[in-house]
């Protein structure tokens, strides 16, 4: 019998009370327990944290009242905390391990667990599947009875910390933040409701600052730092003359940017920047990571630096194994994450959006400056995303056709296929992936091409079948 709980690209997730219930939470964090009691630093115990979504610290709680009970010590947060934050946290306290309440950039209705392991990243694939392996145990038998969060935290089992202070001290000894400062620059940042709230603003000034209250629904948004759920940070950094707009996700490890002109700077871009920046500017030595869907673009500049280059299937966890077991100057996801060199293997988007002030800082650029200055040297790039919410019937028809094999798209011959994580085709100047998401019921399309009509005719295209 399958288990009604799967951990996939990027921890468990579950709708709110249907799957993602206080009895599936406990029997999550019995199993996550039952891995971790066996680790070389479970003394130092397991560093908890939370997100804004609903009924999030009542889950954090839970999730520690259980730790507690199998005799392991925690640290939870005394407030709403950033997935980088409990990454941070998690290696800096020499801890074993961590977990973040969130669903990340997911809507509303979801909340999910994330597995951080003691070196502050997402838990390897062999991690995850050996707490799964107790999960299949922990369902076969009843939840032991235990004290309670309250009795635990009375007797010093459980203890609170304030996770922002020690992330915000730690940023600001990474980043040259008298810098930016002296710049002067009139920064908007939209913290989507998320859990990047009151963060960006204790580290530098903020000419804007847009939702950031506690509202468990997002105010009806979508908390993805993509342009269709940004448009009023968008106007705002036009109106208001602002020389970036920076946004962060549900948990504020992903990030998305404006220029000054209001045009919207995407990871891959974000990603490039960076790139240059720490191994022309800074001259820092390191090889670089992509996942799947990340722009043809890094592949030119990494061959044009001298740069070696990694490509590894969707996920960060993904990403984070060559953080953690090589020297990586920077890697990073189509969706918005990137970690750095010197900071965490981690994705950390409030460090990212800081990173790039930085940039425009010591180059004496505007953000538009610094894409055209890439795009002149290396050719134009454009990508998009589309996704597509379909019934299960509807998706497998939809990947058996690319199963067996697409000859042309958009008009165009297809000239070579991988399949390392879905179905990425390749045509002149371009490419469109096909790719079923781990964490939603629905099928992503990626498209990217040397103008923008030839990347909406690929995503039409690819939808169509």
């Amino acid at each position: 019998m399958a288990l009604p709980i799967k951990f996939g690209t990027d921890g468990w997730r579950g709708v709110i009370a249907a799957d993602f219930t206080f009895d599936n939470v406990a029997k999550v964090a019995l199993a996550t327990a039952n891995y971790f009691r066996k680790h070389k630093k479970i003394r130092k115990g397991i560093v908890i944290g939370y997100d804004a979504r609903f009924l999030s610290r009542e889950f954090a709680e839970k999730t520690a009242e259980v730790l507690a009970n199998r005799g392991i010590r925690v640290i939870i947060s005394d407030a709403i905390s950033s997935t980088p934050m409990v990454s941070l946290l998690t290696r800096n306290l020499g801890a074993a391990g961590g977990v973040v309440i969130t669903a990340s950039h997911n809507p509303a209705e979801y909340n999910g667990f994330k597995i951080k392991g003691d070196f502050g990243g997402p838990a390897h694939p062999e991690m995850v599947a050996k707490v799964e392996k107790e999960l299949a145990r922990v369902f076969k038998n009843k939840l032991p009875a235990g004290k309670s969060y309250a009795e635990s935290l009375k007797a010093g089992k459980i203890r609170t910390m304030d996770f922002t202070a020690a992330y915000v001290e730690d940023v600001r000894k990474k980043m040259d933040v008298e810098l930016i400062k002296r710049a002067g620059f009139r920064i908007a940042y939209d913290a989507m409701h998320g859990a990047g709230m009151g963060v960006m603003d204790r580290i530098v000034p903020l000419t804007v600052s847009l939702r950031g209250t506690y509202n468990p629904s997002f105010g009806g948004s979508h908390p993805e730092p993509l342009p269709q759920h940004l448009e009023q940070l968008r106007a705002e950094v036009v109106r208001q003359r602002c020389d970036i707009g920076i946004a962060t996700d549900g948990d504020a490890d992903r990030v998305g940017a404006f220029d000054e002109k209001g045009n919207f700077v995407d990871s891959h871009r974000i990603f490039a920047i960076l790139l240059k920046y720490l191994s022309q500017q800074k001259r820092w030595t390191g090889e670089v990571a992509k996942s799947f869907s990340v722009s043809q673009l890094i592949d030119k500049m990494c061959a044009a630096y001298g740069l070696t280059l990694h490509e590894t299937p969707v996920g960060f966890k993904y990403l984070c194994r060559l953080m953690t077991e090589r020297d990586i100057l920077i890697a990073a996801e189509e969706s918005g994450g990137l970690g750095i060199k010197g900071h965490l293997p981690e994705r950390d988007g409030t460090y990212v959006g800081l990173l790039l002030c930085e940039v425009m800082a010591v180059r004496h650029k505007k953000l538009s400056e610094l894409v055209a200055e890439l795009m002149d040297e290396f050719g134009w790039h454009y990508f998009n995303r589309y996704d597509a919410h379909l019934t299960e019937k509807e998706k497998q028809r939809i990947l058996k056709v690319y199963r067996k094999g697409v000859k042309q798209i958009a008009g165009l011959p297809v000239v070579r296929v991988e399949t390392k994580d879905g179905f990425k085709l390749f045509v002149d100047q371009g490419w469109v992936l096909v790719r079923a998401s781990g964490t939603e019921p629905l099928i992503r399309f990626y498209a990217e091409a040397d103008t923008p009509e030839r990347v909406e005719a690929l995503l039409t295209a690819a939808r169509s079948v």
